[in-house]
């Protein structure tokens, strides 16, 4: 499997599991334990605030943040709109990037004004595990608050949107060879 195409699966994933996750925010009573449902759609805004930094760092134009955050909380729909539309843009950016430009350095300056350099394909997989860490934070503290956080496993992506028929057309290790484990 090439990297481009590993890339895709894990950002379509990310696509998928942000959208579960902020609609489950959306849904929760603004009432019920807010601090808990604040801080939860802060985190979602990091998410997104990164990743239109790494997508303007990937563009190469400048990204207008001064932090990694926004001053104000957002509302979940709206939030969800615009989780959408950057996971879109990763998601069509991987249809223009070849697999040699995927090599290629970026130097870029951190909102705290540091120095940092990473291949298109660091970034993009920074992208994928920065989101997954922060989603299974959110997890953490809704299943603090007795709420069940979705399924959120790339695992769990695969089977309901890219089952692997042909795995099970394909011979077992035991039917390889005679029989023999090679």
């Amino acid at each position: 499997m090439s990297a481009k195409t590993l890339l895709k699966g894990m950002l379509a994933y990310q696509t998928w599991a942000n959208d579960e996750l902020v609609e489950k925010l959306a849904r929760m009573d603004p009432s019920s334990d807010p601090g808990i449902r604040n801080a939860a759609i802060r985190l979602m805004s990091h998410i997104h605030v990164v990743s239109r930094i790494f997508a303007a760092h990937l563009k190469g134009v400048a990204h207008g943040y001064a932090s990694d955050n926004t001053p104000d909380t957002s509302e979940p729909r709206a939030l969800r709109t615009a989780l959408a539309e950057v996971d879109g843009w990763y998601l069509d950016y991987l249809e223009t990037v070849s697999e040699q430009e995927l090599g290629d350095p970026v130097a870029f300056t951190f909102t705290d004004g540091d120095e940092g350099c990473m291949t298109r394909q660091e970034m993009l997989t920074h992208i994928v595990l920065h989101g997954s860490y922060h989603r299974g934070e959110i997890g953490r503290m809704l299943a603090g608050i007795a709420v069940a956080p979705p399924w959120d496993t790339y695992a769990v992506h695969l089977h309901r949107f890219e089952p692997r028929a042909a795995c099970r057309d394909e011979p077992k290790p035991a039917e390889i060879d005679g029989g023999a484990r090679i």
